[in-house]
């Protein structure tokens, strides 16, 4: 049981960074914007979040009040930086795969010069503790109690929150509806009146305020407070991208997904305490690509079926029909 328990409370504040940015691709592609830039987005929000709490920690602040204001900033950074992919893919009608690209690969080297100007080192290292030993009332409740409310994060239940508002917006507002029409028909979007231009702003913004979210969660449930310009995010943005793909551009899909992945990375944590993995003497450097084989595996049996938005990718040009 203890083995479960471990796996359980290890396995949600990996998956949330997963889930934040998988929703925020859902976001930018719904609109029709390929938002190949989640890694570098990610690494900015992280970047941004430890540097709140960095000047922070000192103040004696209370920690969770802390990690919020650290994630509003880190929301904040991801839709700034978003901005460019933004204007390069809509209003520049760029390759909206290379200007992620090019947005992956600025980041890291922005961080590593700031933090080598600043601080000396090759990120941010902070030392408030966001660790939650159990949350009063819930924390009690036999076996749910444990599972899912000790040992954790703030950062697992806004993941959650964030994934039930992201499942009202897109299905459940006219706003969600018009950012959809713009994905999939845009030109029959225009003709009654949405402007496209104005919604895939909106979704690319969306996606880079949650991608920013995903960034600092990782630096949070992963990372333990800390941000390195090395490390980045570990590939988290690409895998990120695979859930989406895995999920289908639905929400409840990219959760399951994002726990999935989350589960065969935290199994490489885990090996020494599940008795059937450890005698097998597999070296840990197997479980440790378990996920990114995965990622790869999945992805060869499941894109040719994939339901992409039809006009993601495409810049909108309002004089075509």
């Amino acid at each position: 049981m203890e083995v479960v328990y471990f796996l359980v409370q290890n396995t949600l504040p990996v998956a949330i960074p997963l889930l934040l940015a998988a929703l925020g691709g859902m976001f930018a592609e719904r609109s029709g914007v390929i938002n190949l830039a989640l890694e570098g987005i990610m690494l900015f929000g992280a970047f941004f979040g430890c540097l709140v709490t960095y000047y922070l920690d000192p103040t004696g602040m209370n920690a969770q009040l802390i990690l919020l204001i650290a994630l509003a900033a880190a929301a904040i950074a991801g839709a700034i930086y978003s901005l460019a992919l933004a204007f390069a893919a809509i209003n520049m009608k760029a390759d909206q795969t290379i200007v992620g690209t090019a947005m992956n690969m600025l980041v890291p080297a922005l961080v590593l010069l700031i933090s080598k100007m600043f601080f000396m080192s090759d990120g941010i290292t902070t030392t408030t503790n966001f660790y939650i030993k159990s949350i009063p009332l819930l924390g009690q409740i036999p076996v749910v109690g444990d599972l899912f409310f000790k040992q954790t994060y703030l950062t697992v239940y806004i993941g959650v929150l964030v994934l039930i508002a992201a499942h009202i917006l897109l299905y459940r507002t006219r706003f969600g509806l018009r950012l959809r029409a713009c994905g999939e028909h845009p030109q029959a979007a225009d003709s009654v009146g949405i402007n496209v231009y104005r919604m895939r702003y909106a979704g690319v913004m969306i996606s880079g305020m949650l991608g920013g979210l995903g960034g600092f969660a990782y630096a949070v449930g992963v990372m333990n407070g800390n941000c390195n310009g090395h490390t980045g995010v570990a590939g988290f943005g690409f895998l990120a991208l695979a859930v989406m793909i895995f999920g289908q551009w639905k929400p409840v899909r990219i959760f399951l997904a994002a726990l999935f992945f989350a589960f065969l990375r935290q199994v490489a944590n885990s090996v020494m305490l599940i008795p059937f993995l450890n005698d097998l003497n597999i070296p840990k450097v197997f479980y440790n690509i378990l996920p990114y084989i995965a990622t790869m595996v999945v992805l060869a049996f499941t894109s040719s079926k994939s339901k992409a938005p039809k006009a993601e990718g495409i810049p909108y040009d309002k004089g075509s029909r």
